[in-house]
């Protein structure tokens, strides 16, 4: 294993590791373990509604998890900020259950949401990277992550973690529902455990294409991430760890929704960061994926600067893009956790060009509490 000058890039490298251990705590070889399905089956809305409420990379989890939920078990999902959720009053008279999510379990604004939750009498499920945290202990059931400690205040392995975690609430419910048969179940089981491999096999390769894109773009104003589908939640997710690790400006937006007013600021020195894969087997994807590349035939005669992931081998998305950075082929709902970490490589090296300590980026804490 190379070197690590500071704790974001030794977290970004453990997180095949970190995801292994997360994996074994919910599952048995291929199979669900039935003691956490016990303790899940008494959390969920009879309407097969859920409200997540999460702050900053969290929310973006709940993002992931809100496309996931609704297009592989049929439920119904809102994800609202944490700050505003537990400000709103009123009463919700759909009683939906309640999820929240956060890595260190303390995070002021969403123990705020858990007890505005647990006021209106909403069953409430915690996900967070500390087991005896306040919003573990306070939540009906938990599902802990094992991330391990994360000591860089940029969310790294917990991030990919809770996608883990929201992936295997999924199976769980989709279980639960009927919603997958035993082989899609376990299909499903054996997509997921192949993601650390995959990430392992790919770091190297990513770390060395993350030092040149740094040093090219190292003087760009604003940055535009764009995605579509499940992949905007990661557009959102890779911008928010350049601004925190690098202190440059970007924003994360729905692919289509480019051409609807952010394409003004597109530029020299504004240049675009595109999330292009494709799961060949999900004809919904494969929809995203042809309007992404038309999209991308449109940046290139406009003369933009972008960053493309596509997947590996894919000349198509290469040939219209300034640079690429390839990502091993996944499923669709699976993509996401392989994607966001060439982005955090990015926000890693950006720092480092901009001479930002990165592990401790000002105005930041790695839990916001109250004081």
């Amino acid at each position: 294993m190379p070197s690590f000058a500071h704790e974001m890039l030794r977290e970004i490298y453990e997180q095949p590791q970190a995801l292994r251990r997360t994996l074994a705590l919910y599952l048995a070889g291929l199979n669900l373990k039935p003691e956490v399905a016990a303790q899940l089956a008494a959390w969920p809305n009879p309407g097969g509604e859920i409200l997540i409420a999460a702050s900053g990379s969290s929310r973006h989890s709940g993002l992931y998890a809100e496309i996931l939920l609704e297009d592989l078990c049929g439920l119904a999902v809102d994800v609202e900020y944490a700050s505003e959720y537990s400000c709103r009053g009123g009463i919700d008279q759909r009683h939906p259950s309640v999820l929240v999510l956060s890595q260190s379990g303390e995070t002021s604004d969403t123990l705020a949401a858990l007890d505005e939750a647990r006021r209106q009498g909403h069953k409430t499920l915690a996900i967070t990277n500390a087991a005896g945290s306040t919003m573990a202990s306070q939540a009906d059931v938990s599902m802990p992550l094992a991330a391990g400690p994360e000591k860089a205040i940029p969310a790294t392995k917990s991030f990919t973690c809770q996608l883990a975690a929201l992936y295997l609430l999924a199976l769980y419910e989709g279980a639960r529902l009927r919603r997958m048969d035993s082989a899609a179940l376990a299909a499903r089981v054996n997509d997921l455990l192949a993601v650390p491999a995959k990430l392992a096999s790919q770091l190297d390769s990513w770390r060395r294409q993350a030092v040149v894109l740094a040093a090219k773009y190292n003087t760009s104003s604003t940055f535009l991430y764009l995605g579509r589908g499940i992949h905007y939640a990661i557009a959102r997710e890779g911008a928010l760890k350049l601004k925190e690790s690098s202190y440059v400006h970007a924003e994360g937006c729905p692919a289509g929704e480019l051409k609807h007013g952010p394409n003004a600021l597109v530029g020299d020195r504004v240049p675009l960061v595109v999330l292009a894969t494709v799961d060949r087997a999900l004809e919904a994807s494969i929809v995203r994926y042809e309007k992404t590349v038309q999209l991308l035939g449109e940046m290139k005669a406009q003369g933009a600067h972008v960053i493309a992931l596509a997947n590996a081998g894919d000349e198509a998305v290469a040939s219209l893009v300034s640079d690429c950075v390839f990502v091993e082929p996944a499923s669709e709902y699976l993509l996401p956790v392989l994607e966001v970490v060439p982005l955090q490589l990015f926000a890693y090296f950006m720092a480092l060009e901009h001479g930002v300590d990165v592990d401790r980026p000002r105005n930041l804490s790695k839990a916001v509490v109250e004081k």
